[in-house]
This record gives structure tokens, sequence and C-alpha cells, in this order.
């Protein structure tokens, strides 16, 4: 080649990488007004939020473990007969009386769980910088660093912000384009209590300790510290507050730490911890802090790519792009929201940290929404929906460590509480890993959060096969069975074995007149049992342990109720058929059989999928932002893209002030409102289940594909037995696919276009990988009033199925016919 066409080449890809980070922006031509529009940078323990102000920089900082309260347990030990009475009043349909009784008696009276707090504010302050022009600010997901830049005066100024990885500090860096420019003062702020503050070694030292809540008394010692780093000017660091004048450069360091060790330890050292991330921040300068940071960060999020297209509408404001995506047509917003998903949860778990909570680490108050605890009946699984899924499988493991944690103390609280062996978690817990039951009965009395929670240590197995893997997490699933199986009653007009006290999550029924939820064997709950025993089993007989026990609970599984299809023709939320097709109610419970579970499919039981379908009609599509989420995920194991993004416009709306709308703020976080992260993880995860979903027995290519995306690529989703997919199409059908193997065995893959070549047959009888083994349910009981009419998909017909006995570590792509 010549020097001209290689130097033709190098600016091609150079102009080729330029758009892709372009494309992975999130930008605006205006600071930020309030804290839905500031722009979040995490590294797993720390969180900053960046309003961009030119006058006085914001950056709200939290730190993981600033959680109010101390180690405790909120179990408590039941008078006599009260479990017994409410049961029978349950029975007796004195659902009312039932509640009560379960608020009175049953919840906890000791606490609801601690909050997560604000470590509190940093400002910098410049002076004269309140008349500005040319502004600018964006948060780049590629590299998970955020930027802002204006003019003054005729000057340009620039500031760079990153949460870093690798040296667990915030580093802020201050530049402008002409020298001794940077004139500004820098204070700390903080809601905590018992602050003290004081100068050690040029730094800015704050502590304190996080407050009492419930009576239980406050024990997080906290220490934050700020120091500057200037090139060419002076500075002093007097009075709380750091004054730098006439510099060409300042970097700010912020390093923060607690005495939190784990749940039920707070003996650790904030100062020696504080000082330790201070000094290997500090020590570093700050070009190789942040290539080693980026590099770091890019090791997780280079594994995927997703490319729908580009139109007029990328050039535009974030903020722009999302008010008006349902009425324009903008599919790079869409791959910018999926990868942003992503973003987060990197950004809010990492291994060792923990786990995501209500608002994954960014909060900014003293007492936020529901605590931002950990909702067990929904929420905080939903946040680790696309940890696999989406190539992210090591953010999973602050998810697991908070399951086995919550294994040890609900042993506790099962036994206290109910005298039953294993373990419960109820609908909530905190970071000292709380699982009696908290709030009113209306929510809380829900025992039944183990067995969603151990859903997701079975996920892991089922994407490795580790046998390992599955040794070690055994005893955990084992004993959460072990829970149900003491704590299930007969119910008295099926003899079904049900759940009781319990729940459809928050959703108020007919048989109360919609004053109560409590129940007994809601169709979750019956779903998530099933589940939960099935896994058991199979792992018992994998591992050749525990035969006694798995036939015990082979006998009681066949006791469980059925699903049923109701009069309105669809899938009840209750033991009986209560539901009405004027509940718009945001759970979508009874629908768990469908997605995230596997007992719902459009292949093996239609009649159900036609049920599940009714009752998301009769539900509709606006909700709460999470809600839609789910409804996302729902509609895309319908094979219905379509809807499936219809909701995605749904809940990509621009929310500014509403209280009561569902959507988007403008800083891409997902609104309740308020803010919950779930909803921007729920909707990353239907997007990847509209490409590629590995539940049913096959890998199935391009499932849900919505008829707007007519070309695109995603690269990098991950199948169960660990089958890695790059896939291409041009015209709504598929035209390029790549395999690659990370454990070997069999991938079963079902596209409605033909393959040929590398080895690829035509599927015979039942899947030989374990991995993609289907559940054997019920048969469905149908109301006598009911009338579902289920028409032949064609699915079977008018879709390939192949078989691919791969090597371990070896890619293979097809030709498309």
């Amino acid at each position: 080649m010549t020097k001209k066409t290689l130097l033709f080449i190098s600016l091609f890809c150079f102009a080729l990488q330029l758009t892709a980070q372009n494309n992975m922006k999130l930008w605006y031509d205006k600071p930020a007004l309030d804290w839905n529009q500031a722009l979040p940078l995490g590294n797993g323990r720390l969180g900053a939020m960046v309003f961009g102000t030119p006058a006085v920089e914001h950056l709200q900082l939290n730190e993981e473990t600033i959680w109010a309260g101390s180690p405790n347990s909120n179990a408590h030990k039941l008078e006599d007969g009260v479990l017994e009475k409410v049961r029978q009043l349950v029975f007796e349909g004195k659902y009312v009386e039932a509640e009560n009784l379960a608020t009175a008696k049953i919840m906890s009276p000791k606490n609801h769980g601690m909050p997560y707090q604000t470590m509190g504010d940093l400002f910098i302050s410049f002076p004269n910088h309140n008349k500005y022009s040319e502004y600018y600010r964006d948060l780049d997901i590629s590299n998970a660093t955020a930027s802002v830049s204006y003019k003054v005066d005729g000057v340009t100024y620039k500031r760079e912000v990153f949460t870093s990885f690798t040296d667990q500090a915030i580093i802020v860096r201050l530049t402008a384009d002409k020298p001794k420019s940077i004139t500004c003062n820098v204070f700390l702020t903080s809601p905590q209590e018992k602050p003290s503050r004081y100068i050690e070694d040029e730094e800015l030292v704050f502590t304190a300790i996080t407050p009492a809540h419930e009576k239980q008394s406050g024990k997080v010692q906290l220490e934050t510290r700020v120091k500057p780093k200037v090139t060419g000017g002076t500075y002093t660091v007097s009075d709380d507050i750091i004054s730098i004048e006439n510099a060409d450069e300042a970097i700010l360091y912020i390093a923060i730490a607690t005495n939190f060790v784990n749940y039920k330890d707070i003996s650790g050292d904030k100062t020696a911890k504080c000082k330790a991330y201070m000094n290997k921040a500090f020590g570093k300068d700050y070009d190789t802090a942040r290539k080693e940071h980026i590099a770091f960060f890019r090791q997780y999020m280079d594994r995927m790519s997703i490319d729908l297209g580009k139109t007029e509408a990328s050039d535009k404001p974030t903020d722009t792009r999302i008010k008006e995506f349902a009425t324009s047509y903008d599919p790079e917003l869409a791959a910018m929201y999926f990868q942003f998903g992503r973003y987060l949860l990197i950004c809010s778990s990492q291994p060792n940290t923990q786990p995501a909570n209500l608002q994954g680490i960014w909060n900014d108050r003293y007492l936020p929404s529901w605590d931002s605890k950990y909702t067990c009946n929904i929420n905080v699984e939903m946040n680790y929906w696309p940890a696999e899924i989406t190539n992210l499988s090591e953010m999973h493991e602050p998810m697991f460590q908070m399951v086995r944690e919550v294994a040890e103390t609900g042993t506790h609280t099962a036994q206290l509480m109910y005298n039953c062996r294993g373990w419960v978690l109820h609908h909530n817990t905190d970071i000292w890993r709380i699982t009696g039951p908290v709030d009113r009965a209306a929510s809380g009395m829900w025992p039944t959060g183990g067995a969603w929670v151990s859903q997701h240590l079975w996920y892991r197995y089922l994407q490795t096969g580790d046998k390992e893997y599955l040794k070690s997490i055994y005893p955990v699933i084992r004993d959460a069975a072990m829970f149900f199986n003491d704590f299930l009653i007969e119910e008295p007009t099926h003899k079904w074995l049900v759940v009781s006290p319990s729940n459809s999550p928050e959703n108020t029924h007919a048989g109360s007149g919609n004053k109560a939820t409590i129940t007994a064997g809601t169709t979750i709950d019956n779903q998530l049992v099933f589940d939960l025993f099935s896994n058991v089993i199979t792992a018992s007989e994998v591992l050749g342990i525990d035969k006694e026990f798995c036939d015990t609970l082979r006998t009681k599984r066949e006791k469980l109720p059925p699903m049923q299809i109701g009069q309105h023709n669809q899938l009840q939320e209750w033991l009986h058929d209560w539901d009405s097709p004027e509940d718009k109610h945001r759970h979508v419970s009874h629908l768990y059989g469908l997605f995230p579970s596997n007992q719902i499919s459009p292949f093996r039981t239609p009649e159900l999928c036609e049920a599940a379908k009714n009752s998301l009609i009769y539900r509709g599509d606006p909700s709460t932002g999470w809600s839609m989420g789910w409804k996302v995920c729902l509609w895309a194991r319908l094979l219905d893209g379509d809807h499936a993004y219809k909701l995605l416009t749904n809940q990509l709306d621009l929310v500014t002030n509403e209280k009561k709308k569902g959507g988007t703020y403008s800083n891409m976080f997902d609104a309740h409102p308020p803010f919950q992260i779930d909803g921007n993880f729920g909707c990353t995860t239907g997007i990847a289940e509209m490409f590629l979903q590995s539940h049913d027995g096959f890998v199935y290519v391009l499932p849900a594909l919505p008829s707007v995306w007519k070309n695109g690529s995603i690269k990098g989703l991950v199948s169960r037995g660990g089958f890695v997919f790059d896939i291409e199409w041009k015209d709504g059908k598929l035209s390029k696919l790549t395999v690659t193997s990370l454990n070997g065995g069999n991938c079963r893959i079902r596209t409605a276009t033909a393959l040929k070549d590398n080895g690829i047959k035509k599927a015979k009888g039942e899947n030989p990988n374990p991995l993609f083994a289907i559940p054997q349910i019920k048969t469905p009981l149908v109301s006598d009033k009911a009338t579902i009419k289920v028409a032949d998909s064609g699915l079977d017909k008018t879709t390939h199925l192949y078989d691919l006995n791969t090597v371990k570590g070896k890619s293979y792509s097809f030709n498309i016919k």
C-alpha cells in the first residue's frame, strides 16, 4: 500500500471510532437545573452526580456503605397462635381482618429497614462565570467520563470528571485555553450528624456519623478528603475552603471511606482507608489515572456493540431527543439507552461492592423514597436481569453475595418467627440484611423474597454449567426450598399446598372488596416455589446428593396449584378468579411465569401465553417507569416486537416535574417517579430479549425484532450455555450470524432464516444440552366462563431449528441461504 492509502485508512478508522464515541454520549446545551438533569458517574463503590453549572460546579457524592443505623435484626418472635389465626381468617375469606391482624402482630415492631444516604456535596465556585456562552456538557458512556465546556470573556474553560475504578477516588480536572485562568473556591457540605472539619496535609477533611433511624442507633463513621494538585498558580487550604488562584490547571482528588466491613462488622478504620485511597490517587499523574480508569471500564463495556442506524435526530441534545422519541425516528437513541443501562450496571455494581439498590448508587437525599433499599418483590431482581445476557456477568457478583448474606440472617428469622427450617426473606432488605417483614402487611406480608432472589444464583449456573459453582450455591438454594417445605400449608378447597399468608405484590383483590392484599396461593408465589423446587431437584441430580429431600420436594411440587385461566380469558393473578379488566396496577406479578421465568411459552403453552397476553392488554401500557420496563420484556417474550417497541416509546418519554407520569428524566434515569434505576435495567433487558432469547430449549435469534429497526447489528449477547451471539440483519431478516462457544456443548438455534455450513444440522428430539431444559408444568385450569381461543402461530413451520455441536473457545459463522 502507498503512504496515502495507509493515511486514508487510518483517518477513516479514526472517523469511525469518533462516530462510535459520539453515539455513546449524552450531551446537553445547558447546565443541570436539578438532580434529575445531572449526569451519573460511579465505580461500584463511589457515585457522583455532575451538574455542570459554570459559576458553581456541583458534585453530589455517594459512597455505597453510608446507610443509617447499624448491624441489627428486625425479626421478632410471634405470639402463640398468631400465624395460625391469620391463616384461618384468610381461608374464611375475612381478608381485611387477616391483614389488620398481620399488620399488628406479624410485621416488625423493631424497624422497617435503614435508609441509604448521601455523603453530601462538593461545590467549586468560579467568580464571574455566571455570564457564559458556547455551553456544552456530556457524559461519555464509552469511557465513563463527564465533561463541561463554555466560554467566559473569550476564554474556553473545560472540566473533566471521572470516578476512578482503579484508584477508588473521584478526580476533577479544571483547564482553560489561556494561562492563569483557573480561579475558584472548593468546599464540602453534608447533612450527616456529628460533623467535624479540619485540614491535614493540605487536604480538606470531613468526618461524620450516620443517624439513628426508627430507634436503631447510627454507627457508620464516614470520612471524606479533598486535595488539590495545582499547576501554574497558587492555592491555599484554610477555613474549610480550598482557594485556587490564577492556575493553568487544577486537579481535585476526592476520597471517601467508612468503617463498614460487612453487614455484621463495622470495626473498620475509616481514616486509614480514606488516606490509602487518597495517597494512591494523588500519587499518580492525571493522564495515567485516566487511561487506567478507561481501560478498566472498557474491558466490560466493549464486550457489546449495537447499531440500529442513525438519523438527523442524533444531532440534537439528549433531552430533546427523549422528548421527541415517540414522534420521531431515532433508533440511535434506543441503542444508546440500551448501552446506558449496561453503563449504569458497571458503575453501580462491581465485584466486592454492595449490590445496586433502588437507586443504584446515586442518591441525593437523607431520607430517600422507600429508603433506597433493596425491594425484593421485583425491583432488586430487575436490577440484575441484564447482567448475564448483556455480557456483564461479573456485575452479578454483588447480588450473589447479598443472597448468601440474607440466607444467613434469614435462617434466624425463619426459626424465630415461623418455627421453620431454612431461611426466609420478605419483600425488603437493606445493608444490614434484615429479613423480617417491614411496612404494613399490605405490602410487607410476602415471605417469598427468598424464592425470587435465589433464582439469580441459578441463572448463573444456566449460563456456565459450572458444577463447582453449583456446589457452592447449593446449600443456599436448598435451604430456601427447605423453608417452603416447612411453611406451605394445605388450602381447604382443592387441598393444594400454598404460601399463606402472602399477597400478589402490593395489589388489592376483589375478595376483600379491594380493601386488602393479603391472601393465600397467589400465582406468583406458586410459580416462584415451583421454580425453586425444580432448581433444587435438578441441582441435586447434577451433584448426586440429597435424593431423599428432593423426593419430598417432588411430592410437594405436585401439590402446588396449577396456573388458571379466568373468566375474562386472563391468567389469574390469585387462587380465585378475582381479576378485573379495569385493574391498571403497576405490578404484573402473575406474569413472572412468562418473564423472567420460562413456565409460559408461545411454543409449549399457547393457551397460557394467550391468557398472559390478555392480562397485559387489560393492564395497559403506560405505568410507572419500572413497570413499563418489565412490560417491554413481557411483550418480547410474547414475540411481539412492535408492541415491545411501543412500550419503549412510552418509557422514553421525557419527565420533568410531573409527579405521576412514568418515563425517563433528561439524564436518562428511569422515572417511577421518582427515580428508580430498575426501569433502566428492565428496558435494557427487554431490548436484549428482542434480539435473543434462550429460555425455551433453544436460542431464538431475532425473536421479536421491531419492524422499525429494518437494518442493524448487535454483538456480544450471551445465551444460556455460554454462547456469545453476533447478529446482523437487513430488511428485517438475518444476514450474518456468528456464535462463539465459551463452554462447548450443543447449541440449539432457532431462526426465521435458513442457515448452512460450519457443522450446523437440523435439530432432532430434545436438546441434549441440559442447560436448556424446559419445565414440565401442570395443565392449567380454565374457567367455565372463559372463551379463550388460540390461533396456530405457525412458528414451527416458519422457523428453522438447528443443532450446533461446539468446541469450547471456537467461533462459528454461517452463510445465510
